[in-house]
C-alpha cells in the first residue's frame, strides 16, 4: 500500500520505476530501452538517459567534450544492451544557468558529434532551458540488429558472459578525484583507467559478434543488459528477471591483473559501475562461440535454479559491497 508521506528516498530507484511502470503497457519498463515495430518490418530501439551535474559529471573529472562523448556513449550502450546494431541518432535536452560559457556548451556538442561520427547516426534535435544546474537529457534511437536482448530471457544452464573488463572506470574516477595516488598503479594502467572513465566505448561491436557467433540452428534467445550500474547489478538484474540464480566463478572475474592487486580492485570490478560492457546469458555453445570470437570477452559463471547472486564456490562468502549504484539512496 502506498503512503501519502512517502519520499523518493523511502522508495529507491527500482521501487520508483516499478510504480511508474503501472502507467505503461505490461513489460514496457523491463529492459534498457523500448522496442517499436516499424511498418517496414524493422524494429526501432529507443532510450532516454539523464546526466546531472554533481551526480553524473563534474568539471573536476572531465572536459566538456568528454562529457558530450560520455553522454552519447551511455545512451548508445543502452541501445546495444537491447541488441541494437545501427544508430539512427540522438536528441539532446540541455539545461544550464545563464552564466554558462558558450564555449562549454559548444565543446559538449563537439564530444557528442565525435561519438556520432564513430558510431553512426546524427543529431536529430532537442531543446534547451535555463536552470539552476547543468543537465543533459538524451534520447537515442537505433535499429535492432537481429533479435532483441532481454533481461528475462535467461534459463538455468545458460552461461554468463562479460564482453570486457570491469573496474577500470571506477579506478579512473579514483585517480581523477585523488582518492588513489597516481603512483599506486603503472602509467599504462593509469592512462587506460582515465580514458575508460572519460571516454567509455558502447559495445555495439559486441552485438555484431553476438549475431555472427550464433550457432547454426540455434533459436535467438539472449538475456542481457549493460553494466553501467555495476557488474553484479547487471548479473542480478538478469537473474531476477529470468527467475534464476546467478553463480559467479571468482577465478573468472573480468579484472585487470594489476587492478586485482589493489585493496579496492575486486570491489570496483564487482560494483564500481560505468564500465558500459554487456553482460549476457546464453546457451553454453553460443556463449563459448562468442568468447572465442570477441577479444576480451570472458565467461563469468552460470544461471541455475534459485534466486540471487552467489559464488559458484559455495564456501566463499559473497561480499556485501556489491549492490551497485541506485538513485535516491
Amino acid at each position: 500500500m502506498n503512503h501519502p508521506g512517502e519520499r523518493l528516498a523511502d522508495l529507491g530507484e527500482w521501487e520508483l520505476l516499478r510504480r511508474l511502470a503501472a502507467f505503461a503497457p505490461a513489460g514496457q519498463f523491463d529492459d534498457d530501452a523500448a522496442l517499436l515495430n516499424e511498418r517496414e518490418g524493422r524494429t526501432l530501439v529507443v532510450n532516454t538517459d539523464v546526466l546531472v551535474e554533481g551526480l553524473h559529471f563534474s568539471d573536476a573529472t572531465m572536459t566538456p567534450a568528454d562529457l558530450g562523448w560520455r553522454a552519447a556513449a551511455a545512451n548508445l550502450s543502452d541501445l546495444a544492451a537491447m541488441g541494437c546494431r545501427s544508430v539512427v541518432g540522438l536528441t539532446v535536452g540541455l539545461v544550464a544557468p545563464a552564466s554558462t560559457p558558450w564555449r562549454w556548451v559548444e565543446q559538449v556538442y563537439v564530444g557528442l558529434d565525435e561519438a556520432l561520427q564513430r558510431y553512426g547516426g546524427t543529431l536529430l534535435g532537442g531543446d534547451c532551458s535555463g536552470g539552476a544546474q547543468r543537465l543533459l537529457a538524451l534520447t537515442a534511437l537505433g535499429h535492432l540488429g537481429h533479435g532483441p536482448i532481454r533481461r528475462s530471457s535467461g534459463r538455468p544452464g545458460d552461461l554468463l558472459v562479460s564482453t570486457g573488463p570491469h573496474g577500470l572506470s571506477r579506478l579512473g574516477l579514483a585517480l581523477l578525484l585523488g582518492e588513489l595516488a597516481p603512483e599506486a598503479v603503472s602509467q599504462a594502467l593509469r592512462a587506460r583507467a582515465i580514458e575508460a572513465h572519460r571516454r567509455p566505448l558502447p559495445r555495439l561491436d559486441a552485438v555484431g559478434a553476438l549475431i555472427q557467433s550464433q550457432p547454426p540452428g540455434h533459436t535467438w534467445r539472449v538475456a542481457g543488459t549493460d553494466s553501467s550500474d555495476g557488474l553484479v547489478a547487471a548479473v542480478a538484474g538478469i537473474a531476477r528477471a529470468s527467475g534464476c540464480q546467478a553463480l559467479l566463478d571468482h577465478a573468472a572475474l573480468p579484472l585487470d591483473a594489476e587492478l586485482a592487486g589493489l585493496p579496492q580492485g575486486e570491489a570496483w570490478c564487482l560494483a564500481g559501475g560505468e564500465d558500459f560492457e554487456l553482460v549476457l546469458a546464453l546457451d553454453p555453445g553460443w556463449a563459448k562461440a562468442l568468447v572465442a570470437a570477441l577479444p576480451g570477452a570472458t565467461l563469468l559463471g552460470t544461471l541455475a535454479a534459485g534466486q540471487g547472486v552467489a559464488w559458484r564456490q559455495g564456501d566463499r562468502p559473497f561480499p556485501s559491497c556489491c549492490a551497485g549504484f541506485t538513485h535516491f539512496r
